[in-house]
């Protein structure tokens, strides 16, 4: 089975061939796709009607329709190839059921979806009114326009009133439709990750200076003494998706040489003075880190010190802290004020302050749902959802939809299947959530 990255990348390159005119290869790359979403049908549909082919069409917008009974678009240009097959019935039975989906909204603004189209209510009466002609309903037809110029007429200027005036002269109408050329495209953030980011680099091992305190087999790279305060370490890198930055943190007496600060001559002079008091700092990125860093330190000095291990997590991360005793639920620290609160609840903590470092295509994390139900996917933007998943919020797409970040995938779900975390919710009883999801996207 191909990849979801290939078949992204197909989508992509059909819209290119769709909008330089290759119809060929465009059905071509959307036939490739496997398990094709109603977005994917509907490109297809559309390019059928620019080929020339309505029958071929019909059947595609069939498929769309049937994956998702929402797709208002998808019931309108169903309804165009029915009108070009002369079915002026079927089509007029299927613009008013794009007119149903509308649900008493003047529009639906696809853009966000991928296609570039704003459908108006406006326009699929003036369908209907286009059908109705057709099957010698002139009356029928007036009322239909008459009623779209009362409910909207600031669209009157739109062509209604020409269109009013053919029908009372019992001059027929064409129906309006999607633009030529205009198809769902896959969305820009999935376009950004088809290049492959190597996050691991090449494996390597930095011992630390002290003879003492190295792996068995492994000869130490010998480094200059630090200089300033920050701490040093030995960073252990492999295949595995894990990384360990070990704090040295050791006292000048440990083993029989002398230490990196130690006066190697052994004649004296002036005692360094008492190292600063430090905690064990444990950081979850997308690697595990341990740290050494001084009680109180400020979320600047956390980032340095992150940056030795995992630079790109330090400057693109949102920094979390779990509280002692809590097994779950993870707190945001956007501020020097939520930082120091976080060292003071857990000054008498014995393993020291937990953190997260967590954050996706460069976005920080919000905040942390827990999915209520099992949400499955309606297209490639979609993230996939199992009751009980513990999801990071990266932003608020709108009132019922939030993009979010889960083992290693971004896509956007429906905000009535999650809860805060850390809040307990009864799960809604049937499968009515999944259907009002569907129907919401296109509201």
């Amino acid at each position: 089975m191909r990849s979801l990255g290939d078949q992204v990348r197909d989508w992509h390159l059909g819209t290119q061939a769709v909008a330089r005119g290759d119809w060929d290869s465009a059905l071509h790359l959307f036939s490739g796709i496997s398990e094709q979403p109603a977005r994917i049908c509907f490109n297809v549909g559309c390019v059928h009607l620019l080929a020339g082919d309505p029958e071929a069409a019909l059947r595609a917008f069939d498929q769309a329709v049937t994956k998702d009974s929402c797709m208002a678009v998808g019931f309108l240009q169903r309804g165009v190839a029915n009108f070009q097959l002369e079915r002026f019935q079927e089509a007029l039975s299927d613009f008013h059921l794009a007119l149903a989906q509308l649900r008493g909204n003047s529009a639906i603004d696809y853009t966000q979806l991928g296609l570039r189209f704003r459908l108006q209510a406006w326009e699929v009466l003036f369908n209907v009114a286009s059908a109705q002609c057709q099957l010698g309903l002139w009356p029928q037809a007036a009322d239909t326009l008459m009623k779209a110029i009362s409910k909207w007429p600031d669209r009157a200027q739109d062509g209604l009133d020409t269109a009013l005036d053919q029908v009372r002269k019992r001059v027929t109408l064409q129906p309006r439709q999607v633009p030529g050329g205009e198809v769902f495209r896959p969305p820009r953030r999935h376009l950004e990750h088809l290049e492959p980011v190597d996050f691991l680099g090449a494996a390597k091992v930095v011992a630390p200076a002290i003879p003492s305190d190295q792996h068995s087999g492994v000869q130490p790279q010998q480094r200059p003494p630090p200089t300033g305060s920050g701490p040093e370490g030995r960073l252990l890198c492999g295949r595995s998706r894990s990384m360990a930055f070990v704090p040295q943190g050791l006292p000048a007496s440990r083993g029989p040489g002398p230490g990196p600060c130690e006066d190697p001559s052994g004649a004296g002079g002036t005692a360094a003075e008492a190292p600063e008091p430090s905690v064990t700092l444990t950081v979850q990125c997308a690697f595990t880190v341990a740290l050494k860093a001084p009680r109180g330190a400020e979320l600047a000095h956390l980032r340095t010190l992150l940056a030795q291990a995992l630079p790109h997590q330090a400057q693109q991360g949102q920094f979390s802290y779990r509280a002692p005793g809590d097994a779950g639920l993870w707190t945001p620290l956007p501020g020097e004020e939520q930082l120091q609160r976080a060292w003071r609840d857990t000054a008498q903590g014995p393993r020291g302050l937990q953190l997260q470092c967590r954050g996706a295509a460069g976005h920080p994390v919000l905040r942390q749902v827990v999915a209520q139900h099992d949400y499955l996917a309606q297209g490639p933007e979609d993230l996939p959802l199992r009751r009980g998943d513990m999801v990071d919020v990266l932003c608020e797409v709108d009132e019922a939809w939030l993009e979010g970040h889960l083992d290693g995938q971004i896509g956007i779900f429906p905000k009535c299947f999650v809860v805060a975390a850390g809040a307990c919710e009864e799960p809604l009883p049937g499968p009515g959530p999944q259907a009002q999801a569907v129907q919401g996207k296109l509201e």
